[in-house]
């Protein structure tokens, strides 16, 4: 990879599942849940590898996963172990390379092009990285190389758990063309429909698709796809993200049809968020309810407004003006949520596009 970035995806395998079969030897080589229960209202959170041989996932709602898997083990979420040991993950990403861009608590981007280990080759740093993980957490981590993020993205998924895939700037091209294109990072499900309608299968299948024909079917996410089907992606390893949106989502052990009862979890969810923005230093501009019905069907409401958002009361406020306004009144509610977003450091000022323009 002379003359090109050395990027890392570092993705850790089945990461809260893991955890807690790790901490409990009676959880071990179980199929097991984080989240939900089998007799109450949730969805699972993260699903140990012996329970995805059931068909158990993230989202799954936790009365069809114990259909599919009836021995599946459900325990509690412990986030604050997760963060804990998140953060001895990242200080192992940061004895590296100070290029570390974190997506979430278990995975995260690197450029290792220039590295504090002083090692040549990516592959012996994501060895080593794999290696420093096991010995920290004992857990495993799957690592893709590759020159770009999209690369190293797919790389990392190909052979979990505990991978480590390299894709050469040579193997690009091909390894893209037999790609299915449901796989691709950032095709979701809904666009992976769309595409298969227009004949776009597989990688092959894109790339014949001129950026202006994209553009045309898909928005400017067009341009993305274009780079993608050759291979070919320029963002760079960020370590100052900024994070694009602060929220807080909670189903209900029994579904929710009175309106103060709505009202009361919205007040919980303010509070929580307001928490959250505060140890961000953070307000937004944006609010979102979320609603999902009895019948699991879900919608979504927004609002954008002039003064900055972070109070509790503020966020109360206008999510009581959205539920209110929106809510199919004779539906049971299973989940609420609240998301802030169009984000700003607090005092600084965020410049709003006009209505219309």
């Amino acid at each position: 990879m002379a003359g090109l970035r050395k990027i890392l995806h570092v993705d850790m395998d089945a990461f809260y599942a893991s955890i807690e079969q790790r901490d409990n030897p009676a959880y071990r080589g179980q199929p097991l849940a984080v989240g939900g229960s089998p007799d109450k209202r949730g969805a699972v959170a993260a699903a140990s590898y012996e329970a995805r041989q059931y068909g158990v996932h993230s989202a799954l709602p936790s009365r069809l996963a114990a259909q599919r898997c009836p021995n599946l083990i459900f325990v509690k979420p412990r986030f604050e172990v997760y963060k804990a040991v998140s953060q001895q993950i990242r200080d192992v990403f940061l004895s590296c390379t100070d290029l570390v861009e974190p997506l979430s608590l278990d995975e995260a981007y690197l450029d290792v092009t220039e590295n504090k280990w002083g090692f040549s080759r990516a592959v012996a740093v994501a060895q080593q990285i794999k290696q420093r993980i096991l010995t920290t957490t004992q857990l495993t981590a799957s690592a893709g190389v590759s020159a770009n993020k999209f690369l190293a993205k797919m790389a990392s998924g190909m052979n979990k758990p505990d991978g480590l895939t390299v894709i050469l700037p040579e193997q690009a091209a091909a390894f893209v063309a037999q790609l299915s294109i449901e796989k691709f990072h950032g095709v979701g499900p809904a666009t992976a429909r769309k595409m298969k309608q227009l004949g776009i299968h597989q990688g092959a299948d894109l790339k014949t698709w001129s950026e202006e024909q994209l553009v045309a079917h898909f928005g400017k996410v067009g341009h993305h796809y274009y780079r993608i089907a050759r291979g070919q992606d320029h963002r760079q390893v960020n370590p100052n993200r900024i994070r694009k949106s602060i929220g807080s989502e909670r189903s209900f052990a029994e579904d929710l049809a009175d309106l103060a009862q709505m009202r009361a979890a919205l007040l919980s969810l303010a509070e929580d968020v307001q928490t959250r923005l505060q140890r961000a230093n953070r307000v937004g501009y944006t609010l979102t309810l979320k609603v999902k019905y009895a019948n699991y069907q879900q919608v979504t409401r927004s609002r954008t407004v002039a003064d900055p958002l972070q109070s509790a009361a503020d966020l109360l406020a206008l999510g009581e003006a959205l539920l209110t306004a929106h809510l199919e009144r004779e539906r049971r509610v299973r989940l609420l949520g609240l998301t802030v977003a169009n984000l700003a450091a607090v005092g600084e000022p965020l410049q709003l596009p006009l209505p219309g323009l």
